[in-house]
């Protein structure tokens, strides 16, 4: 059987906030380790038949970066749960949502 690891290192600052994050991946393409600015990381737990969360991110990610990371995440989710369980309606209506989230941003960033 195949083994393959994600690895995550997270530098704190004095007040224990990610200063820096890297992550390595043993199949991902490029070799060594890569800086992020923001990981999401959401875990089923079967015991207690819930999810478990992990999200961090540097103090240098902007508020227009942090909105975008979140919606590509929502993004993705309605392609997985799409392949997964082929719920064609539930897919649709997480990239709706996307669609109203990039509106807002965009709507959001011509103010600025």
């Amino acid at each position: 059987m195949k083994k393959s690891e994600i690895s995550f290192t997270v530098n704190l600052d004095e007040k224990n906030l990610p200063k820096t994050i890297e992550w390595n991946a043993t199949d991902k393409e490029a070799e060594g380790t890569e800086s992020t600015r923001s990981i999401s990381l959401n875990i089923w737990d079967n015991l207690n038949q819930s999810t478990l969360r992990i999200d961090l991110w540097t103090s240098d990610m902007s508020v227009v970066e942090m909105k975008r990371f979140y919606i590509d995440i929502l993004g993705g989710m309605a392609q997985t749960v799409l392949n997964s369980t082929g719920d064609e309606y539930y897919a649709e209506e997480i990239k709706e949502l996307c669609d109203r989230l990039v509106k807002h941003v965009n709507e959001e960033n011509k103010k600025q």
